[in-house]
C-alpha cells in the first residue's frame, strides 16, 4: 500500500471542475438506536428494479451537468456492503462511461464488519471499489450491543484484516465520549485502533440525535450522555494520540495519514460540486441544490414517473451558498480562503465574517485570520457547533 505525501500540502489539492458522486443504498438488516441515517429495513428488494431506477437517475443528473469527470465515487446508506458486487460494478461503469473517472478515481464503500459482508470484499474490490469504510463503531462487545451493532469485536477485527488484505485503503469508525466512557477506557481504545495500521479513521463523539431511539432515552432519564468537560478532555486526547500516531486531525472528526484523506469527503467540505443519487441523496452543482425522495417505494415512483428520483432542485442565492461553504469549510483544520469564496459566490468578503465575532473569539485563541485565510485553531475545534453561528455574518443569515 503506497501512502503518498507532501509536506507542503498534505490535503489532497481542490480537484477543480471535477465532479463527485454520491450513491445511496438505503437498506440495512436492522436499524441502529443512534442512527439518524435515511436506512430502511425491507424483507425483499427487487434488486433489477433498483438496478434500473438508479441508471435512470444516474443519467438525469449527467444530462443536466455533463461536462465534468467524476472524481470521486461513494458508495453510502444504509449498508451498501449488502449491494451485489455485481451491482456496484455496473454503477461505476456507467459512471465512467457517461463522464469518465480520472485517472486514480477514489471509489469509496461503506461496510459493516459482518463475516457476510466480508465475504463479498475480494469481488466488491474487482468491481472497483478501491477504498473501504468499515463501521466498527467499538472494540468493546458491551459497547456494541449498547449501539445496536449485529457483529461483535473478533468479527469485526476478522473484517478488517480481509479488508487490508483486498482493497488498496481501508478506514473505519469509533464512536466516542460514550456514556460512562471514562479518559483510560478510550486511551486503552484508541491505542488498540491505532496499532491496526489503517490509513484513516473516522473518530465520532456520540450525539443523541434527533427522532432516535436515543433520544427517547435521554428524555425518559434512562440514557445520561457524557458531559462536555469529559467530551472535551476526551477530544483533546484524541487529538494527542492521532497526531503521534502520523494520523492527524485534518477534519474535526477525520484522522488521516498526509495524503489519505477522503477526498469524496473533502468535496462536501470545500464545497464543490457533487451530484447525489439514491433514496435521499443530496447534491450541490451549478448552484443548485437537489434532493431525493426518501423513502424507497416514493423514490422508485418518482423514477417511473420522471425518469429521476428528484424531490426538491432549487437555485442557492449567493449568500446560502457562501453560509453553506462556511459551515463545511470551517471543520477543516486548513479553514477556507475568504477571497476565494468571495470570487466564487459574489459575495464581497467582507460581508462574509462578522468581523466583531472574529475579533472576541481570536482574542480567545478559537480562531485565527491569515490574511484571507480563516481557521478554527485546536483550542475551538470542540465547540465548533457554537462558534459557527457567531462567525457567520448577520449579512448572510
Amino acid at each position: 500500500m503506497s501512502h503518498a505525501s507532501s509536506s507542503k500540502n498534505p490535503i489532497p489539492p481542490k480537484t477543480g471542475t471535477a465532479l463527485a458522486l454520491y450513491i445511496h443504498w438505503p437498506f440495512c438488516i436492522a436499524k441502529c438506536p443512534y442512527c439518524d441515517f435515511n436506512s430502511h429495513v425491507r424483507d425483499q428488494i427487487d434488486l433489477e428494479t433498483w438496478r434500473e431506477a438508479l441508471f435512470l437517475d444516474m443519467k438525469h443528473e449527467h444530462k443536466v451537468n455533463p461536462e465534468p469527470q467524476i472524481s470521486s465515487v461513494f458508495f453510502g446508506g444504509g449498508t451498501p456492503s449488502l449491494m451485489p458486487p455485481r451491482l456496484v460494478a455496473d454503477l461505476i461503469a456507467e459512471a465512467d462511461k457517461l463522464w469518465g473517472l480520472i485517472d486514480g478515481c477514489e471509489i469509496t464503500l461503506e461496510a459493516n464488519p459482518s463475516s457476510v459482508e466480508a465475504a463479498r470484499f475480494t469481488d466488491l474490490a474487482h468491481a472497483g471499489v478501491n477504498r473501504v469504510s468499515l463501521g466498527l463503531q467499538s472494540l468493546d462487545d458491551q459497547t456494541l450491543e449498547f449501539l445496536g451493532r449485529a457483529h461483535d469485536v473478533p468479527e469485526g477485527l476478522a473484517a478488517l484484516q480481509i479488508a487490508q488484505q483486498n482493497f488498496e485503503r481501508v478506514s473505519f469508525d469509533l464512536i466516542y465520549a460514550r456514556p460512562g466512557q471514562s479518559i483510560a477506557d478510550w486511551q486503552s481504545e484508541l491505542a488498540r485502533a491505532l496499532a491496526f495500521g489503517t490509513d484513516h479513521l473516522s473518530l465520532y463523539q456520540l450525539t443523541i440525535e434527533p427522532g432516535t431511539r436515543f433520544e427517547t432515552l435521554v428524555r425518559k432519564g434512562e440514557l445520561i450522555p457524557a458531559d462536555d468537560d469529559h467530551a472535551s478532555d476526551l477530544f483533546d486526547l484524541t487529538q494527542d494520540m492521532t497526531t503521534a500516531a502520523g494520523l492527524p486531525a485534518y477534519e474535526t472528526s477525520n484522522h488521516a495519514q498526509p495524503g489519505q484523506e477522503s477526498r469524496h469527503n473533502l468535496a462536501y467540505w470545500r464545497y464543490e460540486d457533487y451530484a447525489g443519487i439514491g433514496p435521499g441523496a443530496h447534491g450541490r452543482r451549478l448552484k443548485m441544490a437537489t434532493e431525493r425522495h426518501k423513502k424507497p417505494e416514493n423514490y422508485l415512483s418518482a423514477v417511473q414517473r420522471n425518469q429521476h428520483g428528484l424531490k426538491i432542485e432549487q437555485t442557492l442565492t449567493p449568500q446560502t451558498q457562501a453560509t453553506e461553504a462556511l459551515l463545511m469549510g470551517l471543520r477543516l483544520v486548513e479553514g477556507i480562503d475568504l477571497s476565494y469564496l468571495a470570487a466564487k459566490t459574489g459575495v464581497p468578503q467582507d460581508q462574509l465574517i462578522d468581523s466583531h465575532e472574529l475579533e472576541s473569539l481570536a482574542s480567545l485563541g478559537f480562531v485565527r485570520q491569515s490574511g484571507s485565510q480563516l481557521l478554527i485553531l485546536h483550542k475551538g475545534m470542540p465547540l465548533l457547533d457554537a462558534i459557527l453561528p457567531r462567525l457567520v455574518s448577520d449579512v448572510l443569515a
